[in-house]
């Protein structure tokens, strides 16, 4: 059963929030996670198994790193789209796909994850990053990627886990508190970070995102990476048999 946790803030708030750290979103992540963020989402657009040809979705794109990975696998015969709520998000993300143009196109859409706008069956695989524990229902969002996915196409999501070993879990309390925080203080951006702890207090485990996927009617396995600090969840919509 899950406990109680924090009560998500309206998603006005949240797509308010990534608005103003569009900036200096990139740079953070390279900081706070020493570069290690790009094996992550490396790992991630592996298992959502990507290939030549396919169309592909990047869910809360932010900057577009996932999307513009998913286009190298796609290639030019492929097509990639990148969405998010936060219009600054994917200003940066078109910015920078216009600066280093992928090799397959990428269409970049300002959309809700709870109303896609997009047909069933429509993507050969999807990928998200740091994207599910921002959303306001979960539970809907994974509905809503069951419904636009093939079937037999993957889903791989990547986002911080919680440890379940309480050394663990404090240790990444620590590392938000004496890292990820003072950090942000320097770009003056406290309260924004500041928000990764209760999202992630209120973030369900690794198991329980397993289970949230199933009821949505997909496979699942959650993985945990990074000695436990990130979690990568990769889902599969059964095939029609």
């Amino acid at each position: 059963m899950m406990t109680d946790r924090p009560v998500t803030p309206p998603a006005s708030e949240i797509r308010e929030l990534f608005d103003r750290i569009a900036p200096v979103y990139d740079q953070l992540n390279n900081w706070l996670s020493l570069g290690q963020h790009r094996v992550w989402k490396l790992m991630a657009v592996k298992w959502s198994s990507p290939c030549a040809g396919n169309v592909c979705l990047d869910l809360c794109c932010g900057s577009g790193d996932l999307a513009q990975l998913l286009a190298r696998q796609v290639r030019a015969t492929g097509q990639v789209y990148g969405v998010d709520f936060s219009p600054a998000q994917l200003v940066i993300a078109r910015q920078r796909a216009e600066s280093q143009p992928p090799p397959a196109p990428i269409t970049w859409v300002e959309a809700d994850a709870l109303d896609l706008p997009f047909e069933d069956n429509y993507f050969d695989c999807a990928t998200m990053g740091y994207g599910l524990r921002n959303v306001t229902n979960i539970p809907r969002c994974l509905s809503e990627l069951y419904r636009v996915l093939k079937p037999g196409a993957k889903a791989a999501l990547l986002d911080f886990n919680r440890p379940t070993q309480p050394y663990m879990r404090t240790f990444q309390q620590w590392y938000l508190d004496n890292v990820v925080v003072p950090v942000a203080e320097q770009l003056g951006l406290t309260e924004e970070y500041a928000y990764i702890a209760p999202s992630l207090d209120r973030f369900p485990t690794g198991q329980e995102q397993v289970k949230l996927a199933q009821r949505a009617g997909f496979t699942a396995t959650h993985y945990p990476i990074a000695i436990g600090m990130m979690g990568v969840l990769v889902m599969t919509k059964p095939k029609i048999i």
